[in-house]
């Protein structure tokens, strides 16, 4: 009998132990990926390590990148980015746009925003009327020629740090000649050098154009996070958009690609 009450003893002090180093393990994991995020953050310029990106010059398109932050945006291009904005996504939200757009425009200037701005390559015998001419979106300043963005942050999901991509918004004249695509795999590049183990987006259903660049052309798909995969029964039902993600470990496909069954 006493010995029974030992091993019951030593039985309870072990799973004791067990749930002690678990709770130390989750921590420590949990310290890694805060020190990988604000460590990811700090960086002011991440293009600085991808001078041969800072280019692009393909299919007739002349561009140079530019990185920024959401707390150094002026006036002018606060100003040109929501404009693009209502552009391209006011079609794709339809009603929700009134909502989603003052969503957007705090969104756009949080310090942990991050951006890598497009300019366009003006010649120099070009005169400003025909440089304009090409181009949808008017610039309020002639000193500058920005004709997309795309906007990322440094953050978590499921336990999981990721580069979260925001927006990625082009002029339409720029656009479906490789410059999105080059852009993406610039952000993954980024994604991996800081230690983030996926890169995330979120997609309108109504924009198809945007969902098969994504999944077809890039190569994500629909993340198990996503409304339609969290409620497959109801489809995402009443949600108008999809949460998308690449992986680049087994540890965040597991939790952000593989579906769970309950």
């Amino acid at each position: 009998m006493a010995s029974m009450e030992v091993k019951q003893k030593a039985m309870v002090a072990f799973n004791k132990e067990k749930k002690k180093m678990k709770r130390k393990e989750v921590l420590e994991k949990k310290k890694a990926v805060d020190r990988a995020i604000k460590a990811a953050s700090v960086v002011k310029d991440h293009l600085v390590f991808y001078t041969p990106f800072r280019q692009f010059n393909r299919n007739g398109l002349s561009m140079y990148l530019e990185s920024g932050s959401g707390e150094q945006l002026s006036s002018p291009l606060k100003s040109y980015i929501q404009t693009l904005l209502k552009v391209n996504m006011e079609g794709p939200y339809g009603p929700e746009w009134l909502v989603e757009e003052k969503i957007k425009r705090r969104e756009m200037v949080a310090s942990e925003a991050r951006y890598i701005f497009v300019r366009e390559n003006v010649d120099n015998t070009t005169s400003l009327e025909e440089a304009e001419s090409t181009s949808r979106i008017k610039w309020s300043s002639n000193d500058d020629n920005i004709v997309g963005f795309l906007h990322y942050r440094f953050t978590v999901e499921e336990d999981v740090p990721v580069v979260y991509i925001y927006e990625l918004q082009l002029e339409s004249f720029i656009q479906n000649k490789g410059l999105g695509k080059f852009l993406m795999r610039l952000i993954e590049l980024i994604s991996r050098k800081n230690h983030m183990r996926a890169v995330v987006l979120t997609v309108q259903k109504a924009n198809f154009a945007a969902m098969n660049f994504y999944t077809k052309k890039l190569g994500y798909t629909i993340s198990s996070i996503s409304p339609s995969k969290v409620d497959p029964l109801q489809n995402g039902y009443g949600k108008s958009y999809e949460i998308l993600c690449k992986t680049f470990d087994q540890e965040a496909k597991a939790k952000l690609e593989e579906e769970i069954y309950v």
